[in-house]
């Protein structure tokens, strides 16, 4: 959802496609606050970002099949 406010939000503005969608604009604003300033994220979000791409390459040696657990 983020990623379609962020390619509409110049035609329509923020405030009205969040009030279509089913997300505040508070939570969209704060998205944004944090994509600008990563040290503002969490430890554990941090850390998430930092293992991502292990976790994607595990999934693709499984051949997409396997889930959370496993992984």
């Amino acid at each position: 959802m983020i990623a379609f406010i962020d390619n509409h939000r110049g035609a329509y503005g923020v405030e009205p496609i969040c009030r279509v969608l089913p997300i505040a604009p508070s939570t969209y604003h704060g998205h944004i606050a944090k994509r600008a300033d990563p040290t503002t994220l969490t430890a554990r979000a941090r850390r998430d970002d930092a293992l991502m791409p292990e976790v994607q390459r595990v999934f693709e040696e499984n051949f997409g099949v396997s889930g959370v657990r496993k992984i």
